[in-house]
C-alpha cells in the first residue's frame, strides 16, 4: 500500500478519487483549501480507511513550500503524489484574476504550485521507490506566449487555462526526462472531457461526463507501473499537444519558470 498526497481533494475528481484510494487501503494526505471542509472530508475517509488532512492555499507559493515540509515531516513514507488541484477558465467574464504573489491566477494553480510542490518533494519520493507524481491535465492546451508569459494581453479563461495545461504537460515531459532511471514515474492524464464538477459548471458549460468517468486514468496512474514521461486520455496512451514536445520550448519553459519562481 502506497501513502498518497492529492491535492483538491475536497470536491470533484480528488474527492472522488480520494475515497477510491483510502477503500483500497492506502493512506490518503488528503489536500484542501479549506480547513473545515478538509476536516470534514478526512472524517469522512477516515470511515474508510486511514487518511490526513492538510491545508493550504495554492495559490501562495510560500503556502505550497509550508505544505510540502509538512507533508514531508510528517510522512517520510511518501511514494505518490497526485497534484490535482486547478483553478478552471472562471466564470463568464470574470476576467483577469491574480494569485497571492502577482501571478495570473490559472498559471500559478495550475502550473507554478504543482511544479514548486513537487521539486520540494522529491526527496522524499526519490527516497521511497518506486514512487509515482501523476499531473491531472487536460486535453485543452494552447502554446505558452514567452513574450506574455502572465496573459496580460487580450486574456481569456479558457486560454489561461489551457496554456496552463500546455505548461503542466511540457513540464512533465521534462522532469521525466530529468528523473529517468531513478524509479520515479511521473505521468499527465486528461482524465475526462467537462466534469460534472464545480468549475466546469462556474465556467458555464454543461457537464458531458461525471468524476467517476475521470477518476480510472487517475487510480491507474497512482497505483500501477505504466511507464513514464507519458501523456494518457483516461486509462489510453495518447498524444498532448505537439509543441510539448519540441525540446526548444521545453528549455524555454524552463527557464521562465525559473524566473517567475525566483521573484
Amino acid at each position: 500500500m502506497s501513502t498518497i498526497l492529492i491535492t483538491g481533494a475536497t470536491s470533484g475528481l480528488g474527492r472522488h478519487v480520494a475515497f477510491e484510494l483510502v477503500r483500497c487501503g492506502h493512506v490518503v494526505l488528503a489536500h484542501g483549501r479549506d480547513p473545515r471542509r478538509t476536516g470534514q472530508l478526512v472524517e469522512e475517509l477516515r470511515a474508510e480507511g486511514d487518511a490526513e488532512p492538510f491545508v493550504a492555499d495554492l495559490a501562495s507559493l510560500a503556502q505550497v513550500r509550508e505544505l510540502a515540509a509538512h507533508v514531508a515531516g510528517a510522512h517520510p513514507d511518501l511514494d505518490v503524489l497526485i497534484n490535482n488541484a486547478g483553478v478552471g477558465a472562471g466564470a463568464p467574464g470574470s476576467g483577469r484574476e491574480l494569485s497571492a504573489d502577482g501571478h495570473e491566477l490559472r498559471l500559478a494553480v495550475d502550473y507554478l504550485a504543482p511544479v514548486v510542490l513537487t521539486r520540494a518533494l522529491l526527496p522524499v519520493l526519490r527516497a521511497n521507490t518506486p514512487a509515482r507524481i501523476v499531473n491531472v491535465g487536460s486535453v485543452g492546451q494552447d502554446p505558452v506566449d514567452f513574450d506574455d508569459i502572465e496573459f496580460r494581453r487580450g486574456y481569456d479563461g479558457f486560454g489561461a487555462y489551457r496554456r496552463a495545461k500546455f505548461a503542466l504537460a511540457a513540464h512533465t515531459f521534462t522532469l521525466a526526462e530529468e528523473l529517468a532511471g531513478t524509479g520515479v514515474a511521473v505521468n499527465v492524464l486528461h482524465p475526462a472531457t467537462f466534469m460534472d464538477t464545480g468549475m466546469v459548471r462556474e465556467g458555464g458549460m454543461r457537464p458531458w461526463s461525471t468524476v467517476a468517468d475521470g477518476a480510472p486514468g487517475v487510480l491507474a496512474l497512482a497505483t500501477r507501473d505504466l511507464g513514464t514521461g507519458g501523456y494518457f486520455d483516461g486509462t489510453s496512451p495518447a498524444r498532448a499537444h505537439e509543441g510539448t514536445y519540441d525540446s526548444d520550448v521545453r528549455k524555454r519553459l524552463a527557464t521562465v519558470t525559473d524566473q517567475l519562481l525566483a521573484l
